[in-house]
């Protein structure tokens, strides 16, 4: 594991969270979080002196309440500049596998993506289980894509510029989210960015064997999500639960695909995305090597971190702009785009 990654997870351990798996969903959510830790090594590292401050600035953030399908969604929008340009947007879905985290866990992705991508970042507090379970969440989250098409001229967003994304259970979300388009008869997004997404339900791959005892995300903590998370007689393989059971998935909107290598959900993230391309889905996808699950939030420290939101920020770019996508054409873009950097500094 790379070191800023192992310096991470020893700060966690300082804060001695209890076992998620070993606790109850209201006990789990008083943990502290890897955020608390990244944070802390910051601060140790005098961090706020050597990187200009623990928090990636964004020129304005709002809060508002949409209307859910029982109850009151909140979401916090990210702007990258005051101007009245109509900017693209990034619906984007935290982590926490359903029971926990929250628009603050996740705040340094939202960040990171809103500056990098130049675009809007909408994010949502969909409902949790146990208290909400299945299909609590993802009727939220599809919700939220409703009232951003709807809602696009009031929020100064571009309604045929519409992204999607998440990290881990949410990136679950952003990809049922483009089946329940297609199956609903709504506009696909212009792309899907799949963050270590926890999108099957089998733990019987290669990365789970490899790392079912990783941190912060082990095979026990997996199952233990699920098990708050699903409700009595709902099948782990329903298609619209979990997207690796879903065949139908011609049509859907482009894919960038991120993992991490020591993350039990690495192998299950790469399938997908496989199973995309069998469909005919454009797919990029990218292992980053030496890191773990959660990694992508935590560029003030780790280096694969900023490649991995740099990456991510060019895809939804290209998307953004109607170019077309494809892992040769992404690579390409990334080149010109490197060599372009590289003529500007000589």
């Amino acid at each position: 594991m790379k070191n800023q990654m192992q310096e991470i997870l020893d700060a966690y351990h300082q804060l001695a969270p209890l076992p998620l798996e070993k606790t109850i969903p209201r006990i789990a959510r008083e943990q502290p979080e890897l955020r608390d830790a990244v944070l802390g090594v910051l601060n140790n590292h005098a961090a706020k002196r050597l990187l200009g401050g623990t928090v990636e600035t964004v020129a304005k953030i709002e809060h508002r309440l949409i209307q859910g399908p029982e109850d009151k969604i909140a979401v916090r929008i990210y702007r990258p500049d005051h101007d009245d340009e109509t900017k693209p947007v990034l619906l984007y879905f935290h982590g926490g596998g359903f029971v926990i985290g929250n628009l603050n866990s996740y705040d340094s992705s939202c960040r990171a993506l809103c500056n990098a991508a130049d675009c809007v970042v909408v994010s949502v507090a969909y409902r949790q289980a146990p208290e909400n379970k299945f299909p609590a969440a993802r009727d939220d989250a599809f919700t939220a894509y409703n009232w951003l098409i709807s809602r696009s001229r009031e929020l100064g967003v571009d309604p045929r510029r519409i992204a999607v994304a998440g990290e881990s259970a949410g990136g679950n979300l952003a990809a049922l989210v483009c089946l329940l388009a297609k199956a609903r008869g709504l506009p696909q997004p212009v792309h899907q960015l799949l963050i270590y997404p926890w999108v099957d339900s089998e733990m019987d791959t290669h990365s789970f064997r490899e790392h079912g005892h990783a941190e912060p995300l082990n095979a026990e903590m997996v199952s233990w999500f699920m098990r708050y998370y699903l409700p009595d007689g709902i099948k782990a393989a329903d298609p619209f639960a979990f997207p690796m059971q879903n065949d139908d998935l011609a049509g859907l909107a482009p894919a960038t695909v991120i993992t991490a290598e020591i993350d039990p959900l690495c192998t299950q993230g790469e399938l997908y995305a496989e199973k995309l391309r069998a469909h005919g889905v454009p797919v990029f996808v990218r292992r980053f090597e030496g890191v773990a699950h959660e990694f992508f939030g935590m560029g003030a420290l780790v280096p694969e971190a900023r490649e991995a939101v740099k990456l991510a920020a060019e895809n939804l770019q290209a998307a953004f702009d109607g170019l077309p996508f494809n892992e040769d054409s992404a690579r390409e873009r990334r080149e010109e785009l490197a060599n372009l950097q590289m003529q500007m500094r000589t």
